[in-house]
Order: C-alpha cells, then structure tokens, then sequence
C-alpha cells in the first residue's frame, strides 16, 4: 500500500495545492506527471479524494496511462460536450501521439503537420464539411480559413483541458490525456489502427454513455458574402449512435465549490449549546 502523508480529509483540503486542483479537475482538466506537484498530490490523496467526489456525482478516474480527471456520473455539476472540431482534433493528436516517431521527438510536433495528417486521414473534402457544417457549398478560401480558425480554436480548447501545450505558435507538445481519446477502441486490436478507421469516416467515440454535441451556431460572416444566396443550409455530419459516447468534461463557467464551514472559537459553540 503507499504511503500517504494525508490522514483525514481535513489534511487534503488544508493543503495549499488543493483549490487549484480542485478547480482545475472540476473545470474538466486532465492532470498528469508533466504538472509534478499537481499529480503528485492527487496521488498521495487519491483515496481520500475518491469518496469526496464521490458526493459531487463525480468520480476521480486514475487511468493506468498517468493522468487524473473527473468523470460525472450524476448531474450534480454542471458538464459541457466537447465540439465536433475538437473530438476530431483530439483523435488525430491521439493518432500523432501513438506515433513512434512523436515518441522521438519527445512528443514535441508541429502545428501544420497535426492539421496535415487530420486532413490526409480524414479526406479534405471530409474535413471542409466537418469544420463548416452550415454550408453546402463554400467557397474554398474561405472554407480553408474556417478549418484553419476551427483548428486553431479546438487547439486551445484541448490546451485548457491537459491534453495538449501550446509552446509557441507553430508547435505543441501531446500529453499522456490524449489515450483518453483511444479508451473506446481499446481491445479492437491496434488503437491507432482502430482509431484511425473511426477518423477516417469522421465518427466520434469518446467516453461512457450517449454523447450530446455542442454544434457550433455561429456562421461565417465571409462565407455568407462569398457564398450564393441559393446554398441551403447543410446537416451536420451523422454521427451512428452505436459508435458514439459521451466525452463530458467541465466547462469553464462552473460554479464555485461550495466553501468549507470556519471553524468556530470553542466559545462560540458552548454558547450554541
């Protein structure tokens, strides 16, 4: 059994680590051995941590993979669903990730190449009408720079929640995270090989459960000039609901965490009595 250097609940949250953690997994990020003291911590309180999520409708999962994050299975806590463009981003970075030669490069690639490899697995064609759902036809500037935007924004996204470092604008370092995206087709032979087939047709598989995606509402204003006033608005691409589950994460705007009581002088609580 390991050691632990925490008794007590009271000793976890009296650490000064723990209402960024707390609200970093409670905000959907994944924490690895790359945050050290992060991870570290949550080792060292991992039981502990279990049963007081537990209560919130959460469960603190440990993958075997390294890295720690909140999984809802209740509806205590607010949940947001990752876009389509970003669980598409997430598994071609997975793909990159399982790479040998990303190994070797101490997971360390370049931005251009990860939209590359999306766009030769994917089929440009498949990707331009996954990334601009809105449109039957678009003009191909203009199409390209959405994907682009798309790319750029799903990469920030996937930064906040640990799957991902932005180290300056053309490259970005993958992170252990990413194998969370490859859960679903574990035991289906080779990950990236199974994984890649799921890109390829652009279906989506991540997590536990029926997964609801947030579609993106917003329309192109460039692409309203540019396109013809005839263009009806596209379906967004279907998604067959026996491939697809649920990939919940906290979105940015959730609450607060409920404060722990002050602890009250000893003569405050005889007079209470």
């Amino acid at each position: 059994m390991t050691d632990t250097r925490y008794l007590a609940l009271g000793d976890v949250v009296a650490d000064e680590l723990f209402p960024d953690v707390d609200l970093a997994l409670r905000r959907g990020r994944h924490i690895d051995r790359e945050d050290d003291l992060w991870y570290t911590f949550l080792v060292d309180a991992q039981a502990l941590l279990e049963a007081f999520y537990r209560r919130f409708g959460c469960e603190l999962t440990h993958p075997a993979d390294g890295y720690f994050y909140l999984l809802p299975i209740g509806d205590k806590l607010g949940r947001r669903h990752l876009s389509v463009p970003e669980m598409l981003v997430g598994q071609a970075l997975t793909l990159l990730y399982l790479d040998p030669a990303t190994l070797q490069s101490g997971g360390v690639i370049k931005r251009a190449d990860a939209l590359s490899h999306l766009a030769a697995v994917m089929g440009g064609d498949a990707l331009t009408r996954a990334f601009n759902p809105k449109r039957k036809r678009v003009d191909e500037r203009v199409a390209q720079e959405t994907v682009r935007g798309k790319f750029a924004e799903a990469l920030r996204r996937l930064a906040a929640l640990g799957f991902v470092d932005l180290l300056d604008s053309d490259a970005l370092r993958l992170r252990p995270g990413l194998l969370r995206f490859a859960e679903p087709v574990r035991g289906r032979g080779s990950p990236a090989e199974a994984l890649e087939r799921l890109v390829a047709r652009g279906e989506l598989v991540l997590g536990d459960g029926a997964l609801e995606i947030d579609e993106v509402d917003e329309v192109d204003e460039d692409a309203e000039e540019e396109t013809s006033g005839e263009d009806a608005p596209a379906t967004a691409p279907e998604l067959p609901s026996e491939v697809v589950s649920e990939f919940d994460d906290f979105g940015e705007d959730m609450p607060l965490p409920e404060p722990f009581p002050e602890p009250q002088p000893e003569s405050t609580r005889e007079e209470e009595a």
